[in-house]
């Protein structure tokens, strides 16, 4: 899938039997282009998942599933069709999140994130 330089589809079916990986993993990385980075997250072992930041500004596209995004210092619940938004240098973590959570996860953008105008 890594392949196609234009357009593709990346059937959630497909994509979702690589996880686990050889080590456990619960994402996967399906596609690059440019700054763009997309991969699919099932829900972690670790509860809540560690808190992260990344040098990136990240989505997070919520297939299925519920639970709670903290960020910033705040919890705002989620569920499926929700889109989460996380700027580049935010901690956050996922916590009380079901167990079958499935996550479309895309980091794009400059390194430190967009300005916004």
């Amino acid at each position: 899938m890594k392949n196609r330089a234009r357009s593709g589809v990346f059937r959630l079916a497909n994509v979702q039997s690589a996880i686990p990986g050889p080590a456990g993993e619960h994402t996967v990385s399906i596609f690059q282009r440019g700054t763009l980075s997309a991969m699919l997250a099932l829900s972690p072992a670790e509860r809540p998942s560690p808190l992260a930041r990344h040098q990136q500004d990240e989505l997070y596209v919520i297939v299925r599933g519920r639970g709670v995004l903290f960020h910033d210092g705040k919890r705002d619940p989620f569920e499926s069709g929700d889109l989460l938004f996380v700027a580049a240098g935010t901690e956050h973590r996922f916590e009380d999140f079901s167990d079958d959570l499935a996550v479309w996860v895309l980091f794009y953008g400059l390194l430190g994130g967009e300005v916004s105008a």
